[in-house]
């Protein structure tokens, strides 16, 4: 018995690094899984479904079912279609793991509308789209008194979530990706869908591209070694949060090597806060008041 027998899965950027790894435990696990990657270049161009039918062809290699799904996910009928095809084929739908992404890093000063929208496209968009329609999905079945023990696993970054220089986009995208699962979790709970979302360090072909951390992913592991960067360490953990029983909701964790921490949301600074005595502010006022938050 697998720890997701029975259960149907989407899993977006499924082709290759994160994404694919999530699909091969899934199915191990006994998931029949969705493997969607529109198989584009980092930069989000072009397209070859090539990626995820290896995904598909390696799923049924072991025994397990799997299906490829070619459809860009920041598009409506698409990310529509999507869901109706694990509906249609697998009979219902219990995870959507919204993993797809492209990367067009750049500093702001240098940054053009066009890269800035096609990375909020891909991320939010993208994470957006299929989460709307499986929600769709699950309110009728909840309705016609079917409910699914649903999960949806959102894909963040440690750059959306404390900022990464040359990475406006990617970040804010990402910021936006984590606040939208906790929202998710409180909106879909009345249905028994649970929301989540995951901030992955591992190597993969957009780390690699990243200034700064690029160049150590590329450095070679001995095979004895235990290899912290690898995508192989995220899913476990994406698996556990789209089993049936799991009771986590709302949560944002980052994940890396063999470690699992919950980041706290936004939250208020108890210690940063500064008054006028219950009387109106002046400029004078505020600007020694406020000397309290120069480090």
């Amino acid at each position: 018995m697998g720890a997701l027998d029975g259960r149907v899965a989407i899993i977006t950027g499924a082709g290759r690094g994160v994404g694919r790894e999530h699909a091969l435990l899934f199915a191990s696990e006994g998931a029949k899984v969705v493997v969607n990657d529109l198989g584009g270049e980092i930069g989000g161009g072009g397209s070859d479904l090539t990626p995820a039918q290896e995904v598909v062809e390696e799923i049924k290699a072991g025994g397990g079912e799997a299906v490829v799904n070619g459809d860009d996910v920041s598009d409506w009928e698409g990310a529509q279609r999507l869901v109706n095809q694990a509906v249609e084929i697998f009979g219902g739908l219990d995870i959507l793991v919204n993993n797809a992404g492209i990367l067009r890093d750049k500093m702001l000063v240098n940054m053009t509308d066009a890269e800035w929208d096609a990375v909020i496209k891909v991320h939010l968009r993208g994470h957006f789209c299929p989460t709307r329609h499986a929600a769709a999905y699950w309110r009728a079945e909840t309705k016609a008194g079917r409910p699914r023990k649903g999960s949806v696993i959102h894909t963040a970054s440690e750059s959306g979530l404390f900022g990464n220089p040359g990475q406006t986009n990617y970040a804010a995208a990402k910021s936006g990706i984590a606040t939208f699962s906790i929202v998710c979790s409180k909106e879909l709970e009345r249905y028994g869908v649970r929301s989540n979302a995951i901030a992955p360090r591992a190597r993969t072909r957009l780390t690699l591209q990243t200034p700064g951390i690029g160049d150590l992913l590329k450095q070679e592991v001995p095979e004895d070694k235990f290899d912290e960067w690898s995508a192989a360490n995220i899913a476990p953990w994406v698996a556990y949060l789209a089993t049936e029983e799991c009771p986590l909701n709302g949560g944002v964790w980052m994940v890396f090597a063999d470690t699992v921490q919950r980041v706290k949301p936004w939250e208020l600074d108890s210690a940063g806060k500064i008054d006028n005595g219950k009387d109106y502010w002046t400029l004078d006022a505020i600007a020694k008041a406020a000397e309290k938050f120069v480090e």
